[in-house]
């Protein structure tokens, strides 16, 4: 059997690494998303903010009710 020349040999394993590295570029980035860290805390922000707003609400309805109770 001969031996393919060691310049084939190199550039096949060059072609093998980009490859593996492009697909595992593709995986991570098409699971976690570029900006997905940013979009799940503008999420949580978001949350934050209607849940005090409720409670802004209430706490307001309350106290418009004890007025009224006086």
């Amino acid at each position: 059997m001969r031996r393919p020349p060691q310049s084939l040999q190199i550039l096949g394993s060059l072609l093998a690494a980009l490859a593996i590295a492009a697909v595992a570029v593709a995986v991570v980035t098409a699971h976690f998303g570029p900006t997905s860290t940013a979009k799940l805390e503008a999420r949580e922000d978001i949350v934050k903010e209607r849940a005090e707003a409720r409670e802004e609400a209430r706490e307001a309805r309350e106290e418009a009710r004890g007025e009224r109770l006086r």
